[in-house]
């Protein structure tokens, strides 16, 4: 449908970094004008990687994967940590014409193999995962090549991969519809076999990473520490490519992922000018900040920023004070790219308490429920349009037909605009439970849940809380003769779901609402069991 013109809004260009066209440039600049800077420090002996060396291991790995039979515009599988393997495979996937699809090493098998296998990636490059529990990728028909990056002290470094076998033959499921042009695929929350897969041109990611470069004018005197796992779009590109982009410096944390414990550590390895992060992650900081950021060690911060999942206003408050730096809240999205508002830097505006700041070079509009523009202060849902926002979802014509129109993207977010531009957020259209940024599919852990020996029905629902924002919490229904205890279902969901599905609370009830069609009645649910005090008839 056509979307009228008026009640728009667009962001302002005010610094832009060096221009690149995609991944396989992203370090060129770097290289050429400053190739001995540090670009990663990487692994609990912090061994720091050149952009020389960076691009040397790419081009390298790139080489090898061109002689493997894979064709530009193939899908190949990611599964890695945040490590340097991680990174090498994204730029060398680029340079060989690939378009990479990371994932989350933590799914269970079933979860991360139903993913690449709708994609029909050929292969999937395999490196080290977050936790001695992450299940290998095992896709029928498909190899898996695991890959090693060894740095030293001294700055050198080696990479290998293991080819073994032959690629898959073909291009099946989804990445028929790839091309050349596109550089990435990423999956939104859902269920292994329904989690849409958002194609990612190089174009758009040039234009997400050149945003988030300009927001917040970052440089080769920037340096930060990898929060945020880069399978998602967050740590992908607002910590990782930004940066290298930019000439910076990344942190890759021991193992690949965020410790509380070693993070203001590695912060002051790295140097680090800012970080960015969900607002579990910056409660959890907030409340360790007595032990672990206090006294003259702590890093000069320019700013911290916050995206994912709205931020309380006392804890930004909060954490400025402590930190003595301004705390920026930002939204975006797998379709877009990831950014498509932010606060800005103090210099450039002022900062409006339970905003997520204006636009970052895209167009967004407020529509009510017939599609027309709404006014200053008024809810309505959110489209995006512009240069980082995706054509649509692979292999889903019907999901794109309902979430993409006329270039513009219908997000399912609730919010209002005031008269400066100011974005705030006040909600979703959809179940999806935001566990700290974390996104929950109600529907498929009650499928989970449901296949469990004794159990007749499930229903999930979001009950509040003070770290999280949300957790998931299930109301079970046996059947008849007795059935198991809470304790034992989730012995049996632990095993089926990703660590953050897992109901928080499960209680074991007579009955389920329904409405009129027989469907699970969600708003009776939520009126019998969401509010009820943390612990109220739960077990």
């Amino acid at each position: 449908m056509a979307v009228p013109a008026a009640g728009s809004v667009r962001g302002p260009d005010r610094y832009r970094p060096p221009a690149i066209t995609g991944l396989a440039d992203l370090l060129d600049r770097q290289v050429r004008e400053r190739p001995r800077a540090r670009a990663l420090v990487a692994g609990g002996d912090r061994a720091g990687l050149s952009y020389r060396s960076l691009d040397t291991l790419a081009g390298d790995l790139a080489a090898r994967l061109a002689g493997t039979g894979l064709r530009r515009g193939d899908a190949v599988g990611l599964v890695c940590a945040n490590t340097a393997e991680f990174v090498v495979a994204l730029l060398a996937g680029a340079r060989a014409g690939l378009v990479v699809a990371p994932v989350d090493p933590s799914l269970p098998e079933p979860r991360m193999s139903a993913r690449l296998e709708a994609l029909g990636v050929r292969a999937v490059l395999l490196g080290p995962s977050a936790g001695a529990g992450a299940a290998p990728a095992v896709v029928h028909g498909v190899p898996v090549w695991p890959l090693r990056v060894d740095a030293a002290a001294t700055g050198t470094a080696t990479v290998a991969l293991d080819t073994g076998a032959g690629t898959a033959p073909g291009a099946r499921g989804a990445a028929g519809e790839l091309s050349a042009h596109d550089a990435l695929v990423l999956f939104t929350a859902g269920t292994s076999a329904q989690a849409k897969m958002v194609p990612l041109t190089h174009a758009n990611v040039a234009a997400s990473v050149q945003d988030v470069c300009a927001t917040y004018e970052l440089g080769p005197d920037d340096a930060t520490v990898a929060v945020m796992p880069f399978f998602h779009g967050h740590g992908l590109f607002a910590a990782l490519l930004a940066t290298l982009a930019s000439g910076g410096c990344v942190l890759l944390p021991e193992g690949g992922r965020f410790s509380a414990r070693t993070f203001w550590d590695d912060m002051r390895a790295a140097g680090a000018t800012w970080f960015t992060a969900v607002p579990t992650i910056h409660e959890i900081l907030l409340e360790r900040s007595a032990a672990d950021a206090a006294g003259p060690q702590v890093p000069p911060l320019r700013f911290v920023r916050s995206s994912s999942a709205p931020l309380n206003t006392a804890t930004q408050r909060a954490l400025e004070r402590t930190l003595g730096a301004p705390l920026l809240s930002a939204y975006g999205m797998t379709e877009s790219a990831h950014q498509a508002t932010s606060e800005p830097l103090p210099q450039h505006g002022a900062l409006k308490q339970g905003s997520v700041g204006r636009v970052t070079g895209v167009d967004l509009r407020v529509l009510d429920p017939d599609g027309k523009p709404c006014p200053a202060g008024g809810e309505g849902e959110l489209w995006v349009r512009g240069p980082t926002v995706a054509r649509g979802y692979l292999g889903d014509p019907a999901e794109t037909a309902r979430g993409f129109a006329d270039g513009w993207f219908r997000t399912g977010d609730l919010g209002s605009l005031d008269e400066d531009g100011h974005l705030f957020l006040t909600g979703r259209l959809t179940n999806l439970i935001n566990r700290g940024g974390e996104k929950i599919s109600p529907e498929y852990v009650e499928d989970v849940l449901a296949g469990c020996p004794g159990v007749a029905e499930a229903a999930v629902f979001a009950v509040p809380d003070a770290t999280y924002g949300q957790r998931a919490a299930a109301a079970v229904v046996l059947s008849g003769g007795g059935g198991p205890g809470a304790e034992e279902i989730l012995r049996y969901s632990r095993g089926r779901l990703a660590p953050f599905e897992v109901p928080d609370l499960i209680r074991i009830v007579d009955s389920l609402p329904h409405t009129a069609k027989g469907g699970l009645d969600r708003a009776a649910v939520e009126v019998l069991y969401a509010h009820r005090p943390a612990g109220a008839g739960l077990t």
